[in-house]
């Protein structure tokens, strides 16, 4: 039997200590999409469990990236009884093993790599699917997700001439601003006073915003050409089952983890296209410029792989993490 080889552990104050640009995120997530879509990596479905109640979700996920040969756990569980941020509870986690030579590489928590890659594939969706000529974005949410929607939208759609922020914590958009003023210091974002004016306005709109927002975007608020994105709260069911068009990162998840926007009928409506077909060429991201473009941005493992190895190697290089001889 071999020797028993360590696993390097990030802790969060680890990885908060590895500087890493937007558009490094952005090409590491895009890379990942194109060797799933080429047929070379594996996402099966997340696994879901709750109680009655609902007062807690907890998610197991597998993923194995071909392009680098990794392949990796991600577990995810947050409690949340009362549906507030006194007493929520989320942890989440990232375990790494080297496919090609069967050793373990990290175990790292989950927290700023999911806080980046979901904004990142945001950014990858308004690439493809928001009309060429939009100009307005409406980020609604001013928590973690909120706080890199912005850089990473630029990011990926520098067109973006006017920002705008939807949020009800006052210590939450003041982190927007300070996340938007780090990466683009000569970009400002307006704070939004009359959400309905807001998205009617807006040619994107990220819905980020935790369970209790009071935000609550109808479908007849959508401008022709709007792409309504929606990875947290925000959005009523509305403007999935009247969208001209649908997008999901995947739809099994799709089906999975949104039955709350399912119709009147109780019909979750249906994908027209995933993510990955589009970005290879082999799904239209849209059908008219006068399209209002709902997307469906769940996670897939194969990003987390992709952002869980750049950060890995970076925290390697700068001596960050300790080893843990789990299995000696």
């Amino acid at each position: 039997m071999s020797a028993p080889h360590p696993i390097l552990t990030l802790t969060a104050s680890d990885l908060d200590k590895v500087e890493v640009s937007s558009g490094e995120v952005l090409a590491a997530v895009e890379q990942a999409y194109s060797a799933l879509a080429a047929g070379e990596s594996t996402n099966p479905g997340k696994l879901t469990v709750a109680p009655a109640d609902k007062h807690s979700v907890a998610y197991s996920m597998l993923a194995r990236d071909g392009q680098s040969s990794t392949v990796a756990f991600k577990t995810s569980y947050k409690f949340d009884p009362d549906r507030d941020r006194t007493s929520k509870r989320y942890y989440t986690t990232l375990s790494l093993y080297d496919d090609a030579t069967g050793l373990p590489i990290a175990l790292m928590d989950c927290g700023r790599i999911g806080a980046l890659r979901t904004p990142a594939v945001s950014g990858l969706i308004i690439r493809a699917c928001a009309a060429p000529s939009a100009s307005t974005v409406l980020v609604v949410g001013s928590g973690t997700q909120g706080r890199f929607a912005l850089p990473l939208a630029l990011t990926a759609h520098p067109q973006f001439t006017h920002l705008e922020l939807f949020g009800t914590h006052s210590d939450g958009i003041a982190a927007v601003r300070e996340e938007l003023a780090r990466q683009y210091p000569d970009r400002t974002v307006t704070v939004s006073t009359d959400l309905e004016a807001s998205a009617r306005r807006a040619d994107v709109i990220l819905a980020v915003a935790g369970e209790a927002t009071p935000a609550r975007i109808e479908a007849d608020w959508l401008a022709p050409g709007a792409l309504s994105i929606l990875v947290g709260y925000g959005l009523l069911p509305s403007t999935l089952s009247g969208a001209d068009y649908v997008v999901a990162t995947n739809a099994e998840q799709m089906r999975t983890t949104g039955t709350d926007m399912a119709g009147p009928d109780g019909v979750l409506r249906s994908v027209d296209a995933e993510l990955p077909d589009i970005l290879a060429g082999r799904a239209a991201p849209r059908l008219s410029a006068t399209d209002r473009v709902f997307a469906y941005n769940s996670g897939l493992v194969v990003t987390d792989i992709a952002l869980g190895l750049l950060f890995a190697h970076k925290a390697r290089e700068q001596g960050l993490g300790s080893p843990l001889e789990l299995w000696s």
